[in-house]
């Protein structure tokens, strides 16, 4: 299935004995599971009537690829973005507390997710709730160490143990009765814990008001069975930290955990990629650009968070060790961070996914443009990224980034315009922040040997022909060079690629409004906040009296599947600016003989008609 249609290959399959664990023990729907990101609920899924339809995840009309509350109420919460699940799990217990209900509520968590700073202060609040919650800890790092042995099971048997348990509150509750109970409870608990911290890693979760449990053999089905049932009806918050290993059971998953991640669709049997596309992504282009920059420039500095193949990196980080930070799963921290290096003299390319930047919304604005600092932010996966869905389209970052003062957006329309824009951001000695952002996707032509060369500020217009004119942005260039070239002698029309989103190239725009009766933009971002809405106010503020109409993703969270069917879906592909044109076309022609044979009635009104051309004074 994962084969066919790429997906998270590696991550499911270390689940598979906690997922049975977890359906053995607890009665869900009516207990309630929240996935940490989510990528891992696969085999969740399965178990809960969706086996039948599984062969359609991730694509047009079929199973999500991640947890949706509206796919099933096994879903307990949608997720898609990592270290959400405590916080949104403490929620649901405590609607469940208002509610007077009983049942339970399990958060399962990834190690890499508890790098993200949401996931500590779900578990600071948590922990001092009390509320009845279990979290598991699914460590997929680290081999299974001397803790995951008979001594660590032993340990984790007794203190799940009931009779153990029933031991320890029957002390608590005798050493009550003593004048100096308070002493007496202090030397007790700290015997407990002076064991559990000997024994287990699991001090600061006691801290944190956690009782934490293992670490133990996350493959080990009956053990998670018998350390879960003993768990479930504790009181309070519990942690329960097992061991797994990514890619369990297939060994190319097993030995590459990292590729075999998020995949696409691969050859079973070579584990070979099935992508037709000769050309390089523009991940690609990005990390092998900024090893050339940081070769001729030593104050280029790289940061992700938790992305480093992802966003095209590797390279750097092998070359460059010593100026490369891969922070976790910490977005705001990451902005933060590069916001020091820049104020200490050095230029940071911040690579993060679109979706993912979202999270750093307030450092980007408090931390960089409010002080003018030139980190250049490196957007990924901007526009529609396909089958990961809604939780991973870039659909808005033109919006939320076009809004903050001092930052420069730029969209390359290519590779060579990605090469130039990477190489400009540190030529021009950047006095304040620039974004550049750019698709999932391969590049539309083979690179050139030369870095091209571009303008600050400046459009660049492809075409020139006829009174409409499409103004596009990234992606959206080649859509519109194709429509050109489909209407040529038709119905023609010129094509700009306005590859500065923010700046505004307004002596660009004056001259459409002077020479074009329709003007069009079109973007892989929401209509709402993009660049359409940024050219139709210049245009209204500039008394423009054409028309104008702009195009871009609909006001709406778009579903999963291919890129090429969602562009469709949305009116972004070929076809649909082909028709938009043609209609516009056949509107103006209609518009243009209603106002002759007006005007032909005003004057036959007025004593004047209209016969073959001639033109006759009525009485003559």
């Amino acid at each position: 299935m994962v084969s066919a249609n790429g997906g998270h290959l590696a991550s499911n399959l270390g689940v598979v004995e906690l997922t049975l664990a977890l359906h053995y023990c607890f009665d869900i729907p009516t207990d309630q599971v929240v996935w940490d990101v989510g990528h891992q609920s696969y085999v969740h899924k399965i178990l809960t009537g969706r086996a039948g339809r599984l062969t359609s995840i991730r694509q047009y009309g079929g199973l999500a690829g991640f947890p949706r509350r509206d796919e099933s109420p096994a879903d307990a919460f949608g997720t898609g973005h990592a270290s959400t699940a405590i916080s949104a799990s403490l929620g649901l217990a405590a609607a469940r507390d208002y509610r007077g209900m009983k049942h339970k509520i399990i958060a399962v968590v990834g190690d890499g997710a508890l790098s993200g700073g949401l996931s500590f202060e779900g578990l600071n609040n948590a922990g001092a709730s009390k509320k009845d919650l279990i979290v598991v800890l699914n460590d997929n790092e680290m081999s299974i160490s001397r803790n995951v042995g008979a001594l660590s099971k032993y340990l984790t048997n007794i203190l799940t143990d009931k009779r153990f348990n029933k031991l320890r509150n029957e002390i608590w509750e005798l050493t009550g009765r003593f004048k100096r109970r308070d002493k007496i409870r202090a030397v007790v608990s700290d015997i407990e814990k002076s064991i559990k911290g000997f024994f287990v890693p699991g001090y600061l979760f006691d801290k944190l008001g956690f009782r934490y449990y293992g670490p133990i053999d996350g493959h080990d089905l009956s053990l998670l069975i018998k350390t879960l049932t003993q768990m479930k009806d504790l009181p309070g918050p519990k942690l329960l930290h097992i061991v797994t290993v990514k890619g369990k059971g297939f060994g190319p998953a097993e030995a590459d955990a990292t590729r075999f991640h998020g995949i696409g669709a691969f050859d079973k049997i070579t584990c070979q990629s099935n992508s037709k596309s000769a050309l390089p992504a523009y991940t690609k282009v990005f990390g092998d650009t900024i090893v050339e920059l940081a070769e001729k420039d030593d104050r280029v500095v790289a940061i992700t968070a938790a992305m480093c193949p992802g966003t095209g990196l590797t390279a750097f980080a092998e070359r460059f060790p010593d100026r490369f930070y891969d922070v976790g799963i910490a977005e705001a921290h990451a902005v933060c961070f590069s916001a020091g290096l820049a104020a200490g003299g050095y230029r940071p390319y911040v690579a993060i996914y679109s979706t993912f930047l979202q999270r750093a919304y307030d450092q980007i604005i408090h931390d960089v443009a409010l002080q003018n600092l030139p980190v250049v932010f490196c957007i990924d996966r901007a526009g529609l990224v396909g089958e990961d869905g809604p939780t991973h389209h870039g659909a808005f970052d033109l919006s939320y980034l076009s809004v903050i003062p001092n930052m420069t957006i730029m969209v390359p329309r290519d590779g060579d315009e990605l090469r130039a824009m990477l190489h400009l951001a540190l030529e021009t000695e950047l006095k304040g922040p620039c974004a550049i952002r750019y698709a999932r996707a391969s590049i539309p032509a083979p690179l050139e040997k030369d870095v091209r060369k571009i303008e600050w500020g400046k459009w660049h217009q492809l075409r020139f022909m006829g009174d409409t004119v499409i103004i596009a942005v990234g992606t959206m260039v080649e859509t519109a060079l194709k429509a050109h070239e489909i209407l040529t002698g038709e119905k023609d029309c010129s094509v700009i690629n306005a590859r500065f989103v923010k700046l505004l190239d307004t002596e660009m725009l004056d001259y459409c409004m002077r020479t074009y009766d329709h003007i069009i933009t079109t973007e892989e971002n929401n209509v709402v906040g993009g660049l359409g809405q940024m050219v139709g106010g210049y245009l209204s503020a500039s008394g423009y009296k054409g028309h104008f109409q702009p195009l871009a993703i609909p006001d709406r969270f778009i579903t999963h599947g291919s890129r090429t069917m969602l562009l469709k879906e949305v009116g972004l592909d070929v076809d649909s600016l082909v028709d938009i044109i043609r209609q516009l076309q056949t509107a103006r022609r209609t518009l243009l003989q209603k106002l002759k044979f007006r005007k032909g009635e005003r004057r036959k009104a007025n004593g004047v008609t209209v016969n073959n051309g001639s033109r006759q004074v009525s009485g003559e």
